[in-house]
């Protein structure tokens, strides 16, 4: 029996593009779908929006295992504490709660997230979670290897009173950009619209992404 290549011996990373915005009538997530283990694709459609509460998501980037805990355990985290409340979770208090996860094992993990959605008392809010354990609120936050790529784009497009819909088709162009020029983006586009009323979840196939 041959070995392994080396390639699939490193950790699963999600290279990654992810956009999050604060729009007029809540926030739009964004990301790309492709995780890789060195250079070889392991997964073409993996989902980088993790679920927290029923309005709060995050984005995930860096390596796969540590993201992923992160989410599982604020998720836990934040369900005790509705039930123990009586009340809907703050997107405030969500970003807490990963920051002081990223902070406590900062020497340990290789994740950075990116923490948004709705609540009754602060609307729609999108928090940047660094790996140290840093935590900004932003109207705009991008993450991820292909982020680079398309951060000028976004500061020259981006409007705070933009709809839903127009920071929707945004992002779309944004990732879609991101893919051309960056390896370890690729796959499908998520886009994940949060409002007051509801959460709605798209995917985009490559073949219908926009052309450039």
């Amino acid at each position: 029996m041959q070995p392994l290549p080396d390639m699939l011996n490193e950790p699963v990373s999600m290279g990654t593009t992810l956009v999050a915005i604060q729009c007029k009538d809540g926030v739009v997530l964004a990301a790309d779908s492709r995780t890789t283990a060195g250079s070889y694709i392991v997964n073409r459609v993996s989902n980088k929006i993790t679920q927290i509460t029923d309005y709060i998501y995050c984005c995930r980037s860096g390596a796969a295992s540590d993201s992923e805990i992160f989410a599982e355990a604020v998720s836990y985290q934040l369900d005790l504490y509705e039930r123990e409340m009586g009340q809907q979770a703050t997107v405030r208090t969500a970003a807490n709660v990963l920051r002081g996860l990223c902070y406590e094992y900062r020497d340990r993990i290789q994740a950075s997230l990116i923490c948004a959605g709705w609540d009754p008392q602060g609307g729609g809010q999108v928090y940047s979670v660094a790996r140290g354990g840093s935590l900004v609120q932003q109207q705009m936050a991008l993450s991820g290897s292909g982020s680079v790529y398309i951060m000028g784009y976004m500061d020259s497009q981006y409007k705070p009173d933009m709809t839903k819909e127009e920071c929707a088709e945004l992002c779309l162009r944004a990732i879609a950009l991101a893919m051309k020029r960056d390896a370890a983006s690729g796959g499908v586009c998520r886009l994940v619209i949060i409002t007051k009323d509801r959460v709605e979840k798209r995917t985009i196939p490559n073949d219908q992404l926009p052309q450039f």
